[in-house]
């Protein structure tokens, strides 16, 4: 070591300080994209900001544009196409061309805690820690602003344009309820582009003024990289004992902590599922398998498992169907909960998934528009509960998904005749609820009985029977006819009725009578809880909401009314489209006769177009001005709306006219349209 020393002697000591006065507060900056030799110590800064919790810094730096290489046609453009011709305030320059540049800062790095800034004076060392270290470079913000302002003029061309041109293309929309959200999708959300852009975008700019290389507060602001203490006791960072120096060079290794793998919210691991009761491992698995043999059960559980234990905890949370363990609607759908593909209630979803269960407990295969046409649910439920136990086959439906556990049942007669006891209370609350008979389900494969050939006289006979016995009923609806009031009535083709009732032929829907029925009459209801009571009652309530509905979207509401009622409730029958009409204008409504262009692709539903005309309160004169406007023009600009309210009632303001065209207008490319009236 002594020889070492020697070969390589101390020439100097230095003093080393530590300058805490800008250690919060120091940045070094640099210009990656610049030259060393040209730094920008005499350009002009006309401004500068900061964003302190992200390290933000944006400078404004000017332009010589009198210099010899700056081309002055191509600074004018550049402004032209930012501000465009007028001037005001927010334009970006201040004259006509392109005076000035800006720069925006990003983080070198994140960690500065090895950096510092030493500034070395009469043998002394003083250290200052750098609080950010930011690498400055152009932006080009002011293209998207030139950007901007060219789709803006573009927008303006097209609505200047005239009302009869033909219609742009619009792409469809889905609309989709959105599902709970996870807590995985929740931190996903905070770190994804857009929810850090936006919180980047809260934080305020402190503005901030900036002092030339040569001003004399940047002189004073440069004397606190000097440590402003000469005591070296003070500076206890830079004061250690080489114990504590040797500790801070090799610090003692930390144990290693085993850090448990996390899953994603939905998935148990086995171990962790044999670690739970053996109720809710029963449960889980259910819950998560939806259909499954008792064999493959056993399998899953603990090795051990009382298989009499595991059948009391399998009843509880699972029906038999053909031997097989399917899991309980309720406990899919708990209390509470809607459906995550349409919002329907877990109730109205728990009735209809045991439908189609019961409908397995007859046999092998379902068709689903049958399903449907009877449970009255969206499409995307009524798929969720067949894909759960059933798979698609061609030309035969759904089958169910496993064979049939014979040997289950023969084991356990007593087990099969309790679930078969339960299944009939099932079905008899379905029966009720969905008002058909277990006849009208009777299997393919059962016997049929033997065909009946009646020969053509004998038809004949029977036909002229019928026609005889009523002969006298026709007689009298005639003779009425002819001694009423002697209003004409014309004829119109027979409509097809909107589809809000089964398709079981009973004549009656959900319990309730059928459109045949004496019950329903939208002219003279007793005033009582009848279908067309409850269907004028919708009408009223979803007119007073939407104002304007078309006869297409006010049957969509219908669907969706229908499907979500409760239990109890009476419902519509079968309703054709002229019952719906009449409903409506029965209910103060009117039908807009709006001109729809020559090349519309919308059906006939969607330019019936009803709106609310008289709700009692001060606006209905308003809208009404407005209506009558939609029976000349298929789309109007707003300043005419507002110049004909103006005429109408004199002063009109702002705020009434925002208000009356959010009631009953949409708003497409600087044009306004009645609500349903542009095709979606």
């Amino acid at each position: 070591m002594a020889s070492g020393d020697d070969d390589d002697p101390i020439i100097e000591e230095i003093d080393v300080y530590l300058a805490k006065s800008l250690a919060d507060k120091l940045y070094l900056f640099q210009y990656p994209v610049r030259p060393s030799t040209m730094t920008y110590d005499d350009v002009n800064h006309l401004s500068a900001k900061i964003k302190p919790k992200q390290q933000r810094v944006e400078l404004e730096l000017a332009i010589n544009a009198t210099s010899p290489n700056y081309c002055r046609s191509k600074g004018e453009q550049i402004a032209l196409n930012v501000d465009g011709t007028t001037y005001d305030e927010t334009n970006t320059y201040s004259g006509k061309m392109m005076d000035k540049q800006s720069f925006t800062s990003i983080q070198a790095t994140t960690n500065t805690s090895r950096y510092a800034a030493a500034v070395f004076r009469k043998g002394e060392l003083h250290v200052t820690p750098l609080t950010g270290i930011l690498q400055m470079r152009p932006s080009f913000s002011y293209l998207d602003k030139a950007d901007t302002k060219t789709r803006e003029r573009e927008a303006a061309n097209e609505g200047d344009s005239s009302q009869d041109e033909a219609e742009e293309d619009v792409k469809a929309i889905t609309v989709r309820f959105a599902r709970p959200e996870s807590e995985q999708a929740r931190q996903r959300r905070l770190q994804s582009y857009d929810f850090l852009q936006k919180k980047q975008a809260e934080e305020p700019w402190v503005h901030l003024h900036y002092h030339g290389v040569k001003d004399g507060r940047s002189d004073h602001e440069r004397q606190y990289l000097f440590c402003q203490s000469g005591d070296a006791s003070e500076n206890s960072e830079l004061v250690k004992t080489p114990k504590e120096y040797l500790a801070m060079l090799m610090p003692p290794l930390a144990e290693e902590k085993v850090v448990k793998p996390v899953g994603p919210s939905n998935v148990l691991s086995m171990a962790q599922l044999r670690t739970l009761p053996l109720g809710e491992q029963v449960k889980t698995l259910m819950k998560n398998v939806k259909l499954m043999p008792f064999a493959n059960l056993m399998g899953l559980l603990a090795s051990g498992t009382d298989s009499t234990a595991a059948l009391r905890c399998i009843q509880q949370v699972a029906l038999l169907v053909q031997g097989n363990w399917v899991v309980k609607s309720d406990v899919l759908y708990p209390k509470n909960t809607c459906s995550p593909h349409s919002g329907v209630p877990a109730e109205v979803l728990c009735r209809g998934r045991d439908f189609v269960m019961w409908r397995f407990t007859l046999e092998r295969s379902v068709m689903r528009k049958e399903i449907a046409s009877i449970i009255k649910l969206p499409p995307e439920d009524v798929k969720e509960f067949l894909e759960h136990v059933a798979v698609p086959r061609v030309n035969r439906g759904w089958e169910f998904l496993l064979p049939t556990d014979a040997e289950f049942v023969k084991k356990h007669p007593d087990i099969g005749h309790r679930q078969h006891m339960l299944w009939l209370g099932i079905q008899s609350k379905l029966e009720k609820v969905f008002n058909f008979s277990k006849e009208d389900f009777r299997p393919k494969n059962s016997p049929q009985p033997e065909p009946v050939h009646v020969s053509g006289e004998q038809r004949l006979k029977v036909a002229h029977e019928r026609a005889q016995g009523n002969q006298s009923s026709l007689q009298k609806d005639l003779d009425a006819r002819r001694t009423g009031d002697g209003v004409h009535v014309k004829q119109e083709p027979v409509e097809e009725p909107m589809d809000t009732s089964s398709s079981v032929p009973n004549g009656s829907v959900n319990g309730y009578p059928g459109a045949t029925s004496p019950a329903f009459d939208l002219t003279n209801g007793d005033g009582g809880n009848t279908p067309a009571q409850e269907l004028q009652d919708f009408v009223i309530k979803t007119f007073r909401k939407h104002f304007v509905l078309t006869l297409s979207e006010f049957k969509r509401l219908l669907s969706l009314h229908l499907a979500s009622m409760p239990v109890g409730r009476s419902v519509f029958p079968s309703i054709s489209d002229h019952m719906l009409q009449d409903a409506i204008l029965l209910c103060q409504c009117k039908q807009i006769m709006v001109p729809f262009p020559a090349q519309t692709t919308a059906a006939a539903d969607e330019k019936k177009v009803f709106a609310l005309w008289e709700t009692g309160d001060e606006s209905d004169k308003h809208r009404r001005v407005l209506y009558e406007l939609y029976k000349k023009n298929y789309r109007i600009r707003r300043n005419m709306i507002q110049v004909k309210l103006t005429q109408e009632f004199g002063d009109f303001p702002k705020a009434d006219v925002d208000r009356l065209l959010h009631e009953c207008c949409i708003s497409q490319a600087g044009m306004w349209y009645l609500k349903g009236t542009i095709q979606s």
